[in-house]
């Protein structure tokens, strides 16, 4: 019983993942078509008048950071950091309530 829940567990986990990834690639095509869409428009309508690279900038950023993120190359608020915060947390909490008693 105690492998089918560790099996379960696993599996939730893998999947939660490759649907984290999934979820990536997607932002990063859209990142990629819109873009694209946006310089042609730029180009053949105010080609005096360049602004396809605000969005490219911004959007940018937020594909770098979800990536990041995704792929686990963002120490801060990872799921480690989520873990050694909490424990933190935790052990602050227990020797507040100790100094009390």
């Amino acid at each position: 019983m105690k492998d089918n829940n560790q099996f379960d567990d696993r599996y939730l986990k893998a999947k939660k993942r490759v649907e984290a990834i999934k979820g990536f690639y997607s932002n990063l095509a859209s990142f990629i078509i819109v873009n694209l869409i946006l310089l042609f428009i730029n180009l053949n309508y105010s080609p005096n008048h360049l602004w396809f690279y605000w969005p490219l900038l911004w959007w940018g950023l937020g594909v770098l950071f979800h990536g990041l993120k995704v792929f686990n190359c963002f120490p801060v608020f990872g799921k480690e950091w989520e873990k050694q915060k909490i424990k933190e947390l935790m052990d602050k909490e227990k020797s507040k309530n100790e100094k009390w008693q």
